[in-house]
């Protein structure tokens, strides 16, 4: 039986796509490049063309994450009312990671954390959550906002996607966010 070979195009996108996919099926964990060639219908030895390991597609992969999350985040921001940034971010962030969990997964994972690029594609989020709050750079009070914040996010995130929280049956899940970002904030400015 012959092969057929022909251009692939763009073979990068196309091995990223396919690496989603099979994240989003069955966690990074199960991720191979022999897998991905598989899906993507190339040769086995494709992706090496640009990826050294699995490591290196894992962390392309998560920085692609960051990246889209940064985008969804800077569109809400842009687009919420003065003073509702923080709230905005949030929702954002939490509605991205239900899209595509695996993904998300990945990208706040400790897999990919020692890779440049994945490290500045997240300092490029956080910067999101600290514009949101209007944070001063090198203010502790700003910092350890912007850190609450972001563990905030992070832990609704996880309860969500692991279904140990649910908005109650009759409210929309942004209007949950909402609830719950707005209450922890100023729960800080309740009198005593």
């Amino acid at each position: 039986m012959s092969r057929v070979t022909y251009h692939h195009g763009d073979l990068r996108a196309s091995l990223l796509a396919s690496a989603l996919e099979l994240v989003e099926a069955s966690g990074p964990e199960q991720l191979s490049l022999r897998a991905v060639a598989r899906k993507a219908g190339v040769s086995p030895n494709a992706p090496y063309n640009h990826y050294a390991d699995r490591s290196a597609l894992l962390a392309a992969l998560a920085t692609h994450g960051f990246e889209q999350l940064r985008e969804r985040m800077t569109a809400a921001v842009a687009e919420a009312e003065p003073g509702d940034e923080i709230t905005a971010a949030a929702i954002a962030a939490v509605r991205h990671a239900l899209a595509r969990p695996g993904l998300y997964r990945l990208a706040v994972g400790h897999m990919c954390n020692d890779h440049p690029q994945t490290r500045a594609a997240q300092d490029a989020v956080k910067e999101v959550v600290a514009a949101s709050v209007v944070a001063t750079p090198g203010d502790p009070a700003s910092e350890a906002l912007c850190t609450g914040i972001w563990a905030l996010v992070q832990g609704l995130v996880l309860l969500l996607v692991d279904g140990a929280l649910k908005p109650p049956q009759q409210q929309d899940i942004d209007d949950f966010i909402r609830a719950i970002i707005q209450s922890t904030l100023t729960a800080r400015n309740a009198p005593d």
